[in-house]
């Protein structure tokens, strides 16, 4: 069974689903509405440049699951999904997800935005296996911040390399499907990297490296 390796932000999405929940959050009055925004989009813009520096953005969206009850989260992660997920969920993707469940593929979605939000979108698209950045737990509660190595740049493919061993599974014949230069690590490590809608940076590495460059917009 080989393996089919996704990610998700801008790639099986038509957009970013952590700054997604950053901003769902400011609109519907929970953080404010001008400082938290303005530092999330400033951290974004750090991530589509290759320079975001990941604990300080764990430390600064992850804050909001610490303060908050399960309950509460639960509730706000439903409207979120109808609001926000749903209508940026691209068909193609769809198709692109099911060509390979029919091929008889594993499907995995590894992306850095962190389990809580991504755990029901891998779901919704019908994928089991997920590596995200993860987020700490204690008493039954998040506690607004982050354990384990972030699923970020080589990151990913120390995740992955775990995953991997622990699942006695190799990267023979894999395809890993990305918009972002911060994937480069892992994109060398498979067998078949294919660029999807990549930023400037990734592209012009796809173009000099002859790997499939492809839209599913």
């Amino acid at each position: 069974m080989r393996l089919a390796l996704f990610d998700l932000d801008n790639t099986l999405l038509a957009g970013d689903s952590d700054h997604a929940w950053g901003d769902y959050l400011c609109e519907r009055g929970i953080l404010d509405g001008i400082a938290y925004k303005a530092r999330n989009d400033d951290f974004y813009q750090d991530y589509l440049a290759g320079r975001l520096n990941i604990t300080d953005y764990l430390n600064f969206s992850l804050a909001i699951l610490g303060r908050s009850s399960m309950a509460q989260l639960e509730q706000w992660h439903r409207e979120f999904m109808r609001d926000c997920i749903e209508p940026i969920i691209l068909a193609k993707g769809e198709a692109l997800l099911a060509e390979h469940r029919e091929a008889g593929d594993q499907l995995l979605i590894i992306t850095a935005t962190n389990r809580f939000v991504t755990a029901p979108i891998a779901a919704r698209l019908g994928v089991d296996t997920l590596l995200a950045t993860e987020c700490e737990m204690a008493d039954g509660r998040y506690t607004g911040r982050t354990t384990d190595i972030p699923c970020y740049q080589a990151g990913k493919v120390t995740r992955l390399q775990r995953w991997l061993t622990e699942n006695a599974r190799n990267l023979d014949d894999s395809t890993f499907y990305s918009d972002s230069r911060n994937d480069l690590p892992l994109l060398e490590q498979v067998s078949h990297p294919v660029a999807v809608d990549p930023d400037d940076s990734l592209r012009v590495t796809a173009t000099e490296r002859g790997w499939p460059v492809i839209s599913l917009r």
